[in-house]
């Protein structure tokens, strides 16, 4: 973990991008479930929201509830990295749900499109 503010800026980064690209699907592809991906972008919003949220969470305990300051660190250290990979596995998961929902919402032949733009590069 680098740290909270640089956390917060890739938690708003990556689910900006994700919305954009939703979003524009929304707005440009032909016979699209709209409330699918309306629902999508709310939960990709949702995860940021929850994410940063959780971030703001700080250390419960003192120098003076340890030995020494060196055990303090290494709690502190543990606590904070536990903490943040918990964030970011739940983020990942609501996004991945997310880009599903969006997904199934596409029609068949948007897909297609797709797969071949890909193939093609």
């Amino acid at each position: 973990m680098v740290n909270k503010r640089e956390f917060k800026k890739f938690v708003d980064a990556v689910g900006s991008s994700v919305c954009q690209e939703m979003m524009t699907a929304y707005h440009t592809v032909e016979g699209a479930d709209r409330n699918a991906i309306s629902k999508a972008i709310e939960q990709v919003l949702g995860a940021i929201g929850a994410a940063k949220s959780h971030a703001n969470i700080f250390f419960d305990k003192g120098v003076k509830a340890f030995d020494n300051p060196k055990e303090y660190a290494r709690a502190k250290e543990r606590f904070f990295r536990s903490l943040f990979n918990k964030i970011t596995n739940d983020f990942n998961q609501e996004i991945n749900s997310a880009v599903k929902t969006f997904n199934d919402a596409l029609p068949e032949s948007a897909k297609a499109d797709n797969k071949a733009a890909v193939a093609a590069q």
